[in-house]
């Protein structure tokens, strides 16, 4: 996932002064604006409000990803991400256009996939998070024997990544749009990935918001039920805390054991592109620590 080594000043969720924290927490859906009607029927400016619902819920592009697949029909939670729906380029837009259909899914959470068929029977790697899609494009260059499912919720990554997937003539990607807690818990059968790839997940580095750090017991939980025995879950940050966090959670987990001899961090492993904002950071200073740990 190739997403900047530092998080920005503002973490995602925080709220704005003045600001209506309900309307701006992470996952709520926006808070409806009121159009200014002063005096307009109750039942007009229902409609009204109505309205800027539903477009708020239809797709950017006809036949692309839906703004939020899951809807009403899964419980509302704490996300360990914030939807991005940033400048979509036009080579962006027509790879979302023309491909979508063809390589893109929405995870709406009401069928089960099946891998096999979806990928042509190669054995699949789930990535969580992949940014602009460089990184993930170059594995699977590099390993079209493997096939690869890359969940995001950026818009412009998933449009970049379907562009350069179409571009390089690769066949072994999918890009699916929405929570990846969703799909792994309603959406793939046991056993089913043959790994699982989180590179430089959002660190949620301020106290308050650790909750929503996406490497936590409950998930490895739900991961150890996705991933066959031997399976390797991948991790990779340049956040020292979460490192941290990382390894102590993965070490206690009784489904998981680390592949370093050591019990500590693993090299990076040549696989994993050196990506334009990793190499930033170590520009930086920054250390970044790659944690590999196999399902029994």
């Amino acid at each position: 996932m190739s997403e900047p080594m530092n998080p920005s000043p503002t973490t995602p969720g925080d709220v704005a002064p003045g600001a209506d924290p309900a309307a701006t927490a992470p996952g709520a859906d926006p808070a409806p604006v009121a159009p200014a009607t002063a005096g307009i029927p109750d039942d007009l400016r229902a409609a009204a409000l109505d309205r800027q619902r539903r477009l708020r819920q239809e797709p950017r592009f006809p036949g692309g990803p839906a703004a939020d697949p899951a809807g009403s029909h899964h419980e509302r939670r704490i996300r360990s991400f914030q939807p991005r729906r940033s400048r979509v380029s036009p080579g962006q837009q027509d790879a979302l256009e023309r491909l979508w259909p063809k390589w893109g899914l929405d995870i709406d959470g009401l069928r089960v996939l099946d891998l096999p068929e979806l990928f042509d029977g190669l054995p699949v790697v789930l990535e969580i998070g992949f940014g602009m899609g460089e990184a993930t494009a170059q594995m699977a260059a590099d390993d079209p024997g493997t096939g690869i499912l890359a969940v995001d919720v950026h818009t412009p990554g998933q449009g970049n990544l379907l562009r350069l997937a179409d571009r390089n003539g690769m066949s072994n990607i999918r890009v699916a749009n929405g929570d990846a807690i969703i799909l792994l818990r309603e959406m793939l059968t046991p056993d089913s990935l043959d790994g699982l790839r989180v590179y430089f997940p959002d660190p949620w580095p301020k106290s308050r918001h650790h909750k929503r750090r996406l490497i936590q017991p409950e998930f490895l939980d739900l991961v150890a039920r996705r991933l066959r025995p031997g399976a390797v879950l991948h991790c990779a940050t340049d956040w020292e805390p979460y490192a941290e966090q990382m390894l102590e959670v993965l070490t206690a987990h009784p489904r998981f054991e680390n592949t370093a001899a050591d019990g500590g961090y693993a090299p990076r492993p040549a696989f994993r592109p050196l990506t334009r904002f990793e190499g930033q950071g170590l520009d930086k200073g920054h250390v970044v620590h790659d944690l590999l740990f196999a399902r029994h």
